[in-house]
């Protein structure tokens, strides 16, 4: 038997990921599912092995003193009450992102999360993937210097061959380009640049292809941010492409570049003339079986263990990149710029 005993909100594509990633976890299983559709809980154990019980009442599930954490599967618009709702119930949190959609419902997420004294894990995986942890290394070992520009960009069509689509074409489900998908790219800028955001401007548009024409909202953006130590970044986020998934990253800094896979270093003497190449693995698909969550939440579990606030993917750390976003969201709508408090 493992330590933490996990349940599930929603039983969709998202879900599907996260179940055997957190029982990939050394401490932590899952032994409930709620859906709002009829599950059974003998199939649900057949498929993911050990008891899992499902439920059709939420509260119920809650009110499961086994249970130690959930994880917030649902879609974007019920994550504010039912996220509210575990952390009253005194359960630990996984949320998928984003968090939710607009602003007042991340503060009252951040309220009660406070007062219930639970800890955090929010799904910007991508901090956790094989790019960005190397990424950040090279940073760190002051490889290229002091940023002074950044941009990361997230380029992924999501049409009608994705079972998301049915739902994300709408405003009050998908929120924004940013919101449905590249809050991922513009999480991943602000870890590489790592200072605070003062200013966001936000442009946006969207694609005249009849593919996309479901959307209720403009489906490519770009954002520009100036940050506190003087240094500007950039960040596109365009989920109306014809083209293959591309998780674009490039770094400017006073020692060197990197970009993608490639870097240059004046620390290293490397070929100035000719990129160096680093090996890791880069983000190359939306789907979310090929996500790190077994990595992110085994480090999730470990800091619970001892009672610490989880490295990178806390509601703290996420809350700040949903607070640059709703700014380039308000900025792309009334056409100004943004200051931030």
């Amino acid at each position: 038997m493992k330590k933490y005993n996990v349940g599930v909100i929603g039983h969709g594509w998202v879900a599907t990921a996260h179940i055997p990633a957190i029982n990939a976890t050394t401490l932590g299983q899952v032994r409930a599912v709620y859906s709002s559709r009829k599950l059974d809980s003998g199939e649900l154990s057949a498929k993911y092995g050990g008891r899992v019980k499902a439920y059709s009442d939420l509260d119920e599930m809650l009110a499961d003193p086994d249970l130690h954490a959930v994880s917030v599967c649902s879609y974007p618009y019920d994550h504010a009450k039912q996220v509210i709702a575990a952390a009253k119930a005194g359960k630990h949190l996984i949320i998928e992102k984003p968090l939710c959609l607009n602003l007042p419902d991340l503060r009252a997420m951040e309220k009660a999360i406070k007062e219930a004294g639970v800890k955090t894990c929010v799904c910007f995986e991508c901090r956790y993937s094989s790019q960005f942890m190397a990424t950040k290394a090279v940073i760190d070992q002051g490889l290229l210097g002091k940023l002074h520009y950044g941009e990361v960009d997230y380029y992924h069509g999501i049409g009608p061959w994705y079972g998301q689509f049915r739902w994300n074409t709408r405003k009050d489900a998908g929120g924004s380009a940013l919101l449905t998908a590249g809050c991922h790219a513009l999480d991943a800028l602000l870890l590489c640049m790592g200072g605070e955001v003062v200013e966001v401007t936000s442009y946006d548009t969207k694609s005249h292809s009849k593919i996309f024409a479901p959307y209720e909202y403009t489906t490519s953006s770009v954002t520009i941010m100036k940050f506190k130590n003087g240094s500007v970044g950039k960040c596109a986020s365009i989920v109306d492409c014809l083209q293959p998934y591309y998780f674009h990253t490039h770094l400017v800094g006073s020692e060197g570049s990197l970009l993608d896979n490639k870097f240059h270093s004046m620390k290293l003497k490397t070929n100035k003339h000719a990129w160096s190449t680093l090996a890791m693995k880069m983000l190359d698909s939306g789907d979310v079986s090929d996500h790190p969550y077994q990595a992110q939440f085994e480090a999730f579990f470990n800091a619970l263990d001892k009672g610490k606030d989880m490295p990178l993917t806390s509601f703290a750390d996420a809350a700040k990149s949903h607070e640059v976003i709703f700014a380039a969201d308000k900025s792309a709508a009334t056409g100004r710029t943004v200051k931030m408090r």
